[in-house]
């Protein structure tokens, strides 16, 4: 064979430039509907253990710790970010919470809610539309407090 070093070299560089099968490269849920997103967080008492900042969701329950949610923050949270949240909690704990009170066994305390089981996707789409809107991205103070998680 008379392959070219620099077709070669180029194939190779393609293929190693694809993402792999468990890449998330190009998921996207549609557009939800930051209203009805309220409605599902509450239908589905995510407010049980989650407050919104400048949100007022009544709830008469009685969890130890509640996770706050939105707010200022220094950089994005991203859809992906949201939705993985939501769907595998334990992926990544809420930092600066006594690990007593959020997990069980090393787990997030929201998967023993078994959530995957009863939200419905367009429950989900719509819970990340509300929860998206709640963000309010500032430059941070200091260096310090842009590190990323």
């Amino acid at each position: 064979m008379n392959a070219k070093p620099g077709l070669l070299l180029g194939f190779l560089g393609i293929t190693a430039c694809m993402p792999s099968p468990e890449s998330a490269v190009g998921f996207r849920l549609p557009d939800g509907d930051a209203a009805s997103g309220r409605e599902a967080f509450v239908d589905l008492q995510c407010h049980g253990c989650h407050t919104v900042e400048g949100v007022d969701l009544e709830f008469t329950g009685t969890a130890a710790v509640r996770v706050e949610l939105g707010g200022q923050v220094s950089r994005v949270r991203t859809y992906g970010e949201l939705v993985t949240s939501i769907i595998n909690p334990s992926h990544r704990l809420a930092p600066g919470y006594d690990r007593d009170y959020v997990t069980t066994g090393g787990e997030s305390i929201m998967t023993m809610a078994y959530i995957n089981e009863v939200m419905t996707v367009q429950q989900l789409i719509d819970v990340v539309a509300f929860l998206q809107a709640q963000y309010d991205v500032a430059p941070p103070s200091d260096f310090g407090e842009f590190m990323p998680p």
